[in-house]
């Protein structure tokens, strides 16, 4: 068996990944593998509005789905993950939101040290080259990853902003500076009309390094140990079995979903579960595929007369098509030059609260299947709970690497996500209702009108709701019997190994999910090389 010798191996080139490949081979003594299953790219990936093209594509996308349940009224709902290098960032909205300082302050209280607010701060500084008005105490400059406010303007922002202020949430220019509340027009990570995905900004400016081999369609199907030391990975590349071995780390940056499906392949895990799905057991930690968390949001929808021409859905009728082709190509504007949604609000639901709780983002067009233009006119409303507390899991049922794991949200099962839930589209619907917005969104079309009661709307919502695309927490970091990793990210109980993505959040952070993954590459990589540092001086 074809067999090769690392310092460090990266499995998986995504938000995280890309970033421990950059960061760990920066140093030209280290020698690094990064493993990532899908393929190098997609034309579409570059051209921000390709998401649409891409939330339902095989070519670029894993297309993942959860367990039928009660709670999404018996439906598979879709998760699509990145198949590409830069993962998920190569395929997402490009929304640009690092949360708020509690949710990291949660964190820290949990008893992960080092994960402080104040602490990450930093990172987030200097990963970043935002370009807009901020304040220099919260924002970075001269970062790797290119991030701008939305460059969209029109009659339909405008009457949104005022019809927020008009129920009392204020403008705000920068949701990711010191205070997260109010409404304003979403941050991105594009550049020059072009996606900045993770494999842009971080894997492209490293590949020339002769001390970084990347290997893209390579299924990594399992860790190699020593005892309780991971020494290395096997993988498959083209039916053709290899193996890698690693002198220092290896660290798995496969995401949500497929970061606890490898512990469990590899015998790390709940022992019953293994031996049902015929996994010799390893390594016993409960908590692998627990804790899973994602923000459920209903779509709400309003019509808009076409005679006002403020929607895409207006301005790509006819030869409207070649305007927008035309008006991107020289400006790199209008429909695809646009992230997921262009302006979003945060949200307190009741008088007390510290902070924002529920989100509101809207998009420009009323929506149809898979983010594709409805033929009617209108406006997209969707909401969600910023800190969902509902948990559900991940779990292999089978000892195949292809074969993908069941997934099972638990939506709407805490009390908390019922409650804000409601209030937030009932906020929303005020905000739709507005004297700013009369003659704009002129009919409800979902939920409706007629569905007001409590029961009615959750009902509504569990038959129709779809997540934002942001799993956490299946390999979370802590201290209790149900943490996967310690605060340096080492799985508990083995050497050798890290898990570094967006599975090890314990909880959700406020927003999308994808500015704190790459944090979450940044701060692993920092860890690894420093404690690499300590080894060599001891």
């Amino acid at each position: 068996m074809n067999q090769q010798s690392f310092d460090f191996i990266v499995v998986g080139a995504g938000s995280a990944g890309s970033v421990l490949a950059n960061r760990l081979s920066a140093d030209p003594r280290n020698k690094v593998l990064v493993l990532e299953a899908g393929r190098e790219s997609h034309p579409w990936s570059w051209i921000p509005v390709g998401f649409a093209k891409l939330i339902d594509n095989p070519a670029a996308n894993w297309l993942y789905a959860s367990e039928p349940e009660a709670s999404t009224g018996q439906r598979r709902i879709p998760i699509p993950r990145g198949k590409l290098l830069g993962g998920s960032s190569s395929i997402n909205g490009m929304v640009f939101v690092r949360g708020q300082a509690q949710d990291y302050d949660t964190w820290a209280q949990l008893g992960n040290r080092g994960w402080s607010y104040r602490e990450v701060l930093p990172i987030f500084r200097d990963m970043e080259s935002f370009q807009g008005d901020a304040d220099e105490e919260y924002r970075g400059r001269n970062g790797p990853l290119k991030v701008t406010e939305s460059n969209e303007s029109g009659a339909i922002y405008e009457a949104l902003i005022k019809a927020a202020g008009q129920v009392g949430i204020a403008y705000t220019k920068d949701y990711n500076g010191a205070t997260q509340d109010g409404i304003g027009m979403t941050q991105a990570t594009i550049r020059g009309g072009r996606r900045m995905s993770t494999a842009v900004c971080y894997l492209d400016p490293a590949r020339s390094r002769p001390n970084l081999t990347i290997v893209a369609n390579a299924l990594t199907e399992g860790l190699l140990f020593d005892g309780k030391r991971c020494v290395g990975v096997r993988y498959n590349v083209a039916g053709q079995q290899r193996e890698a071995r690693a002198t220092r780390e290896v660290v798995v940056s496969a995401g949500s979903i497929n970061s606890p499906q490898l512990l469990e392949l590899s015998g790390i895990g709940q022992p019953e579960r293994l031996k049902a799905a015929g996994i010799e057991v390893r390594h016993e930690l409960k908590g692998v595929g627990e804790n899973l968390r994602d923000h459920y949001s209903p779509r709400m929808k309003w019509t808009v007369p076409p005679a006002l021409g403020m929607t895409y859905n207006d301005k790509m009728r006819g030869l409207g098509r070649v305007g927008q082709a035309l008006r991107y190509a020289l400006n790199r504007k209008g429909l695809l030059g646009l992230p997921a949604a262009p302006i979003r609000a945060y949200i307190r639901t009741r008088a007390g609260l510290e902070a924002p709780d529920a989100a509101i983002s809207w998009i420009p067009f009323l929506v149809g299947e898979n983010f594709q233009l409805a033929k009617t006119s209108g406006v997209t409303a969707i909401t969600n709970i910023l800190r969902s507390e509902s948990t559900g899991s991940i779990h292999v049922t089978s000892s195949r690497p292809d074969t993908p794991p069941a997934i099972r949200f638990n939506f709407l099962s805490a009390s908390l996500d019922r409650e804000v839930t409601l209030e937030a589209m009932r906020i929303t619907r005020r905000i739709m209702t507005a004297p700013a917005m009369a003659g704009i969104a002129t009919d409800e079309i979902a939920p409706g009108v007629n569905i007001n009661a409590d029961d009615e709307l959750l009902d509504w919502v569990r038959n129709n709701a779809e997540t934002t695309y942001h799993p956490v927490g299946t390999c979370k970091m802590g201290a209790d019997p149900m943490a996967v990793v310690d605060d340096q990210l080492r799985v508990r109980g083995l050497t050798g190994l890290r898990v570094a993505d967006a599975s090890i959040m314990p909880t959700l952070t406020s927003g999308n999910t994808n500015a704190p993954s790459i944090m979450i590459g940044e701060k692993a990589a920092r860890m690894m090389l420093a404690s690499t540092v300590q080894a060599v001086a001891a």
